[in-house]
């Protein structure tokens, strides 16, 4: 079938995104879906960093690539050995499919699902199969979605079954935004009500895992960042206290603020400074976390003694630690009682043909998530 889909071709490409128009909107042929995989009407995508660290060279890929990995749609059809989704369910895509049976996911850790990894390193599907094409010249997948696109052909295993009652631009945002940034708190620092939970970095992410903090019980949720108001979002969302990231003491005034440092503090920017600053703030016997996806040059550097002398823990954390099947469902449910107001992470939505407008906003750091709305279109 004929579908339309916005195409990165090349990489690295620079800012602003509306004069270099990275992505363009192409009629691109999708084969029906194959053994264990489904055919999926997107009706919403958020764009996230991962998709602009792909455009900017951060994260090499595969090119060309059709792009997007945090959406949700309407299922239109099944291939074969597919009994448990039928057309017209609704499904969020997770951006990691998991095999299921080799050690990672044998352990109950599919975000570090071997066979998804490579998977997704190669462009392709989880079976391995490009089903994107372009005049009969293979198309690669984005972390095995393509989201970017009015219609997608996943892997089972890349989709997890929501209520048909909840709008596609809020659905989509538990694809990526909410499982990263609130599992990165409950899932990976397993963070406790009375603690102390600081995020570095709020972005899409970032301010989710406020949220998470916020409903996980934390008795001060400490937001910090460059932008003053990413600061006042934070604190509309929950957070207690608010930091500028640029004042030349905030490390002592955080330390000081919280009596000795955070129990949990999660770097969610992606650069080696924050997380340096999220570990100068962590309090001894603390956690720091990071899901922040620096480029792959970067390299950080920790006094090793204090790992030892302050039984200091560092976490990484891919996808929150999630299980997609389980975490999706149940942060739907405190989204529906009111307690993950995911929606307040949605600044604006448009069509895809102003998706490289769009992606300077996010490059900009005006836009918390801007998602495409193929419904409203």
């Amino acid at each position: 079938m004929k579908i339309r889909a916005a195409v990165l071709r090349r990489s690295p490409i620079e800012p602003p995104f509306q004069a270099s128009r990275p992505l363009s909107i192409e009629d691109l042929e999708l084969a029906s879906p194959g053994n264990d995989e489904i055919l999926v009407r997107i009706g919403a995508a958020g764009l996230c960093h991962s998709d602009l660290s792909v455009i900017n060279g951060d994260r090499p890929r595969p090119m060309p690539m059709a792009l997007g990995h945090e959406a949700a749609g309407t299922v239109e059809a099944v291939g074969p050995g597919i009994h448990d989704l039928a057309p017209d369910d609704h499904v969020v895509m997770s951006f990691m499919p998991s095999c299921g049976h080799c050690l990672p996911c044998a352990e109950g850790r599919p975000a570090l699902c071997i066979a998804g990894a490579d998977a997704n390193r190669k462009g392709t599907l989880l079976s391995g199969a490009r089903r994107l094409s372009c005049e009969e010249v293979p198309i690669h997948h984005h972390l095995g979605v393509s989201g970017f696109a009015t219609h997608a052909v996943v892997s089972r295993h890349s989709a997890i079954r929501i209520d048909p009652d909840i709008p596609f631009t809020h659905a989509a945002l538990f694809g990526c935004a909410v499982l990263t940034g609130v599992g990165a708190v409950v899932n990976t620092c397993r963070a406790q009500p009375g603690q102390t939970v600081a995020v570095v970095g709020l972005g899409g992410v970032g301010l989710a895992a406020v949220l998470g903090a916020v409903a996980s019980g934390a008795e001060r949720v400490v937001a910090v960042d460059l932008a003053r108001d990413k600061l006042e979002i934070a604190l509309s969302l929950g957070a207690t206290d608010a930091f500028l990231a640029s004042d030349l003491d905030v490390v002592e005034q955080i330390r000081e603020a919280t009596k000795g440092g955070v129990d949990h503090a999660l770097e969610m920017a992606g650069a080696v400074k924050a997380f340096d600053l999220a570990y100068r703030i962590t309090r001894r016997g603390g956690t720091t976390a990071t899901a922040g996806l620096a480029n792959p040059s970067s390299q950080f550097a920790i006094p090793a003694v204090s790992l030892v002398a302050e039984e200091r823990r560092v976490l990484g954390s891919y996808l929150g630690s999630c299980v997609p099947s389980r975490d999706v469902p149940r942060f739907i449910g405190l989204y529906r009682r009111g307690r993950l107001p995911v929606d307040r992470l949605l600044s604006s939505t448009g069509p895809l043909e102003g998706i490289n407008a769009a992606f300077d906003r996010l490059h900009a750091g005006q836009v918390i998530r801007h998602v495409i709305d193929f419904e409203g279109t």
